[in-house]
């Protein structure tokens, strides 16, 4: 799975805590399940998790191969977080999420009532308006209508942050929820132009929200191996049910056929393949 994914030319990336046992402390320590799955606007749909002792890039580097050592060389949609910064500086193209710079916003307008975050959302919903409009197109209809109609938007939206940032205090809130969007501009609206690009990392995100809602109940990994292991069942789970199909009746069918499975045609049971495999047989 991971090296059908890694065929993909642009993929999602996300990150989130899970406890893990450490026995000698007698006590859990943070480590982290990382997701990588392809993009809604892609026939494959895969989504493949990593479980690591950590956050830091490596992690990250090691799934995806060193670019400057004929690793993955595609396009990442994903969040701020410095850990895939060397990615970028290794060749890897980022595309950020619009998602979480419109999130900077909402905080501001509902916490505080800011009328910079109000209207730093209308200018955002105009954007995913346009997105909504796009999302049955086919990728060269899409582009056109960003082109057209998300690029004025987005210009007009830079335009505004660049004079509200004049208006507001170094280190404020609002500095800060702006200094995001503009220090990550180009990013941000890579998709304009691109119709194999999402505006954001939302798929990515719903990907990983069932392990983040499960936390009080999945308790800790009780090592680095349970915790691989785990992801390597999540991942088939995941991808199953991305591709339309029961998790139990694909796991079901895939352990009674592996057995007399040759290992040249093991790639039928992935699950973006299952069906055809399935109907074939």
């Amino acid at each position: 799975m991971r090296a059908e994914l890694l065929q993909q030319p642009v993929l999602h990336a996300d990150e989130t805590p899970v406890a893990m046992l450490d026995p000698g402390a007698r006590k859990t320590h943070r480590a982290y399940l990382w997701t990588y799955c392809s993009t809604k606007l892609q026939s494959t749909r895969l989504v493949v998790f990593d479980f690591a002792e950590g956050r830091a890039g490596r992690h990250a580097a090691q799934f995806l191969g060193h670019p400057g050592e004929d690793g993955w060389r595609g396009t990442l949609v994903c969040d701020d977080y410095s850990g895939y910064k060397a990615l970028f500086a290794d060749g890897v193209t980022e595309a950020g999420c619009l998602a979480h710079a419109r999130r900077k916003f909402h905080e501001l307008w509902a916490n505080h009532k800011s009328v910079v975050g109000e209207q730093a959302l209308a200018l955002f919903g105009e954007l995913y308006k346009v997105e909504r409009e796009v999302a049955d197109m086919d990728a060269e209809r899409r582009r056109s209508i960003r082109q057209e109609k998300a690029r004025p938007i987005a210009k007009a939206l830079h335009e505004w942050l660049v004079v509200q940032r004049q208006k507001v205090p170094p280190g404020s809130a609002t500095a800060k929820a702006i200094d995001y969007s503009l220090g990550r501009w180009q990013a941000l609206t890579r998709y304009i132009d691109d119709d194999a690009l999402p505006a954001d990392n939302n798929w990515a995100e719903n990907q990983i929200r069932p392990v983040a809602i499960g936390r009080a109940n999945l308790l800790f990994a009780g090592s680095l191996r349970a915790g691989k292991r785990a992801a390597a069942v999540m991942s088939l789970i995941h991808s199953a049910r991305m591709n339309g199909h029961d998790p139990y009746a694909y796991l079901r069918d895939v352990l009674e056929r592996l057995p007399t499975q040759p290992a040249r045609r093991i790639d039928e049971l992935l699950p973006h393949r299952w069906a055809a495999a399935q109907a074939s047989s």
